[in-house]
Parts: structure tokens; C-alpha cells; sequence
């Protein structure tokens, strides 16, 4: 796509990033390596997206969720892709999903935002924060993560869902005390990776144990992280990626952050990026799941 036809709607790639989840900064990585996509440019020499062209990269994205590589699915068919996801995905979960699933999909469709706010708080009363995370969290999450891939709810109407759930989280983690001689567990994520829902879980799961959780949010530079870290003489640094960041810029930024840090003070990876490392990083911990948290605080 060398030049922009004027008859469709195209998108700039911050809006690409929006729509799909994938940050600008892989979009170029992928166009580089893989020839895919291939944006037009305005006038002005921006990247401009086809809709066809944001449409299979979120169909990418969706697979990439489930473990798949991305060079194994660049240069396949739209059509084959979207087969290959609904096989991995299985049956549809509308007609099967639990009650819970449903109604939260309900609520988030149909604008409801204190209706979404109420269920929270009742699940988080009902549940505790710890369970609330890891049985109900997780699971809403794919189940909304599922219907976005699917064009089935708007950007808007999954940004609602994020931010209530958020809120909620934020809320349950500040009622609890924060203890004298804790230990001390530093929170973020490399540039270029924008998703800080799976930092705010951890922290929910980690602050019941005891833990002082501290967050710079996402897309910290390595050395303010370094800065951080020795400023607040943490005792863990934790840092999340989404399955679609690259495995090398990963890599390499935790074994420079290594190399920088105290062997006393321990590096943890997590998120489902972690799931695709063939092997494990010298003094790097590897959480790839939220359960693994917890155990993983008391050894550490």
C-alpha cells in the first residue's frame, strides 16, 4: 500500500494502536521485519492503515493472546486467519458464557457505568481482592478482551470496562494498612508497552500478602527504573508485557536491568509475553501467571 486511495476511511497509527493494542512501536518492528503491514502516507509523510489492514492485525493480535507467534501468522489470508482464531478460541462463549460474564458484557453494552460500578464492588465484598483477581478478573477480562477482537464492542465501551475495573481495584488495594518493614515491590513496564491493567492486578494480589507496592505505571525508561529502584531500596522489581511485545526488546532490557541492579534486589517478568521465552534469564524470575505471584513473594 505505497500511496493512499482517498475513497476509504484510513487511520493513523495512533489510532491503529488504539484499536488494536499493538503499540506503535511494534507496528514499525513488524513492518520492518515482516513487510506487514504496509501503511500508506498522507501528505504529510504519516503512516496511514487501510481498514482491511487494522482488521487483520487485531485478528494477529487475538492469536497472539492464545500463544502463537506473530512471523507464523504476517503473511497469511485474512480469511484463514479469522478461521484459525475462532478454531483456537473454540465454541462461542455468548451462549455458553457463565451469568457473570454475560451480564458484565450486558452492562458494558449498554452504557450502564454505575450498574458495572456496583457488581464490582459487590464481587470484590463478596469475593475478596485476592480470589476477585484471579477467578474473576482473569476471567472477565478474556471474556472482554474476546468480544473487542471480535469488532463486537467499541473502543470506547472497553476503555469503561478497564477504567471502572481499575477504579475498583485502586480502591480495594488502599484499604489496606501498609505495614512497617514490608517488602518493597517496584511495578512497571519497558517503553513501548502501554497495557497497566496487569500491574494494577499484581499489586492487588501482592499488597493482602503484606507487600508495599509501588507504581511508576507503564512504559518507563530503564534508567528511571534503575533510579527508582535504588531510590526506594526496593526489594523486587516487577515489570509486565503483553503477549504482542517483542521477545528481543524484552531480553535485552531485562538483562540490562540486571546488569544494572544489585544481585540483591530481584527482577520478576511477567504478563504472557513470558510464555513465549524458550529459556530462562539469568537472574530474572519468570511469573507468567498471576498466581504465581504470590509464591513467588514468599521465596523471594
Amino acid at each position: 500500500m505505497s500511496a493512499v486511495d482517498r475513497s476509504i476511511v484510513l487511520l493513523n497509527i495512533s489510532a491503529v494502536e488504539r484499536e488494536t493494542g499493538l503499540s506503535k512501536d511494534v507496528l514499525r518492528v513488524w513492518e520492518r521485519r515482516y513487510g506487514f503491514p504496509k501503511p500508506g502516507r498522507d501528505d504529510n509523510t504519516e503512516r496511514q492503515y487501510s481498514p482491511e489492514q487494522v482488521a487483520k492485525l487485531r485478528v494477529i493480535k487475538r492469536l497472539m493472546d492464545t500463544g502463537m507467534r506473530p512471523g507464523k501468522l504476517m503473511h497469511q489470508p485474512l480469511a484463514e486467519l479469522n478461521v484459525l482464531a475462532d478454531t483456537r478460541a473454540g465454541p462461542r462463549r455468548e451462549a455458553t458464557a457463565p451469568v457473570l460474564e454475560r451480564d458484565v458484557l450486558a452492562l458494558v453494552r449498554g452504557h450502564n457505568a454505575p450498574a458495572l460500578q456496583h457488581a464490582f464492588a459487590h464481587l470484590l465484598m463478596r469475593q475478596g481482592l485476592q480470589r476477585f483477581v484471579l477467578e474473576t478478573v482473569a476471567t472477565l477480562n478474556r471474556a472482554v478482551g474476546e468480544a473487542w477482537m471480535r469488532g463486537e464492542l467499541q473502543v470506547f465501551e472497553e476503555h469503561l470496562y478497564t477504567e471502572l475495573l481499575q477504579a475498583a481495584l485502586r480502591s480495594a488495594i488502599n484499604a489496606f494498612p501498609r505495614l512497617s518493614g514490608a517488602p518493597t515491590v517496584l511495578l512497571t513496564t519497558f517503553p513501548g508497552e502501554q497495557h497497566g491493567l496487569g500491574l494494577l492486578m499484581v499489586e492487588a494480589l501482592l499488597v493482602p500478602e503484606g507487600a508495599q507496592c509501588i507504581s511508576l505505571g507503564t512504559q518507563t525508561p530503564l534508567d528511571d527504573i534503575v533510579r527508582a529502584a535504588l531510590a526506594h531500596k526496593v526489594h523486587i522489581v516487577a515489570v509486565s508485557f503483553s503477549a504482542a511485545f517483542a521477545l528481543r526488546q524484552a531480553g535485552d532490557g531485562l538483562s540490562e536491568l540486571r546488569r544494572h541492579l544489585p544481585a540483591s534486589m530481584h527482577i520478576w517478568a511477567g504478563g504472557e509475553m513470558t510464555r513465549r521465552l524458550r529459556k530462562s534469564l539469568p537472574g530474572v524470575r519468570l511469573i507468567p501467571d498471576l498466581s504465581a505471584a504470590i509464591g513467588a513473594l514468599r521465596i523471594d
